[in-house]
């Protein structure tokens, strides 16, 4: 495993086109958001909804509520903004508008002053945040060859990953050191919503100034129409595509549970009592491990068949989720982080370029509509699962414990994929 991680700091040195950095840049700038949702964020949600007299397991609950709602909203609009991103000139101007308006959202966080009016405004750029990314992953047609998918998309997480860090620290030592520098807590976290919108935009422009659009549909004369009309045929197309059909049946199941792990990390952590400081430390840890690691699977796509790389990270996921389930100390949290990091990047990076060289490249909006369906639109069931048996019950150890099961269906379906090829 040494010698593949040696590889994998050579293989960021091999040269990347200007339009392949270009594409990575935007995983840098839009990581740095889902860093801050993973970490700082549920915390001070957290010290709003305590404000309100909200009870800890109904903190976590809403803040779960609040997660499946953004990812519901993506799942319905998601497909038919992809397919209408196919049409020739589209996909660059749907692509910075989502990445703007999620961008300037986050700098509006500190605003609110009440708890439900957080949550809707964290909604807004929580769905514009992943309709981005719809439109950012089918770009990769455009960016790179197939050959080179695996690594590039490795590539980009990897240096996410990596990236993201500058700005979470420099938003850690306000939030943390507030008093000593002689602000409000109020104050502190302005500053840090502000600098991480700002790096978000700053790396979103370079693609959208570099970018364009080689694999497209011609526009019809009834725009909407034919929107709706080529996402009926995709739909009917995918289901009789058994490989393609399969493939997003498993990742619906297996992405489900590794997103809400995301989403969920400090809010779990923080509803178990466990330290502010070590939860967000721990979580910094987990990015800095994922970018060796993405590297690692980058180096190792080219020598093992990608789909036995993902079957790994299913696995691996599955134990990790288990372990999870009796998590109630400070170091048993900083194992998860590491282990989340050895893997998230690998089962993140491979869906996404295995995905993208199985589908029609000039209907890759279209069909990444229906990934992200099966993504980021499909953790609404695992955030709303969690939030759901913790309400019930009153123990949120029983609400993860819904989520190991998540991967093992997956792995079924995933599979039966790997049988086709």
């Amino acid at each position: 495993m040494i010698e593949y991680f040696l590889k994998g700091i050579k293989i960021m040195k091999d040269k990347l086109t200007k339009l392949e950095i270009k594409w990575i840049m935007y995983d840098i700038g839009n990581s740095a958001f889902i860093l801050l949702v993973s970490t700082i964020l549920p915390i001070y949600f957290n010290s709003l909804s305590s404000a309100a007299g909200i009870a800890e397991s109904d903190y976590l609950s809403y803040w779960s509520y609040a997660t499946s709602i953004s990812t519901l909203i993506v799942a319905l609009t998601g497909p038919i903004l992809g397919t209408f991103a196919d049409y020739k000139g589209n996909k660059k101007k749907v692509f910075l508008l989502s990445a703007l308006l999620g961008a300037l959202s986050l700098a509006c966080f500190w605003i609110p002053g009440s708890w439900f009016t957080f949550l809707i405004l964290y909604v807004v750029a929580k769905v514009a945040y992943s309709l981005s990314l719809i439109f950012y992953d089918s770009m990769v047609v455009d960016i790179t060859t197939e050959e080179r998918m695996d690594s590039v998309s490795s590539k980009g997480y990897a240096w996410g990953y990596i990236g993201s860090c500058i700005p979470f620290l420099i938003s850690l030592v306000f939030v943390l050191m507030y008093e000593s520098i002689g602000i409000s807590i109020t104050t502190a976290m302005m500053i840090a919503f502000i600098i991480n919108a700002a790096w978000w935009i700053l790396f979103t422009l370079p693609l959208a100034f570099s970018y364009h659009q080689k694999y497209y549909i011609e526009h019809q004369s009834h725009v909407v129409r034919s929107t709706f009309s080529r996402l009926g045929q995709t739909l009917k197309k995918a289901k009789e595509q058994k490989k393609i059909f399969l493939f997003l049946l498993a990742f619906f199941f297996f992405i489900d549970g590794v997103y809400t792990i995301i989403d969920m990390a400090t809010a779990y952590g923080t509803s178990l009592g466990l330290d502010t400081t070590g939860l967000l430390l721990a979580l910094l840890v987990t990015q800095i491990v994922a970018f060796p690691a993405s590297l690692t699977f980058a180096v190792l796509s080219k020598k093992v068949d990608s789909a036995k790389l993902i079957k790994i990270c299913i696995l691996a996921y599955f134990f990790i989720a288990v372990f999870a389930v009796q998590l109630d100390k400070q170091w048993e949290f900083w194992l998860l982080a590491v282990a989340v990091g050895c893997f998230q990047g690998g089962i993140q990076a491979l869906s996404r370029s295995y995905y993208a060289k199985i589908i029609p490249e000039n209907s890759s909006g279209e069909y990444f509509g229906l990934f992200d369906i099966c993504g980021k639109g499909a953790s609404f069931l695992g955030t709303f699962l969690i939030g759901f048996v913790t309400q019930l019950t009153g123990h949120q150890n029983l609400g993860v414990a819904v989520i190991s099961i998540m991967f093992l269906i997956g792995y079924y379906f995933f599979n039966k994929v790997t049988k086709l090829d």
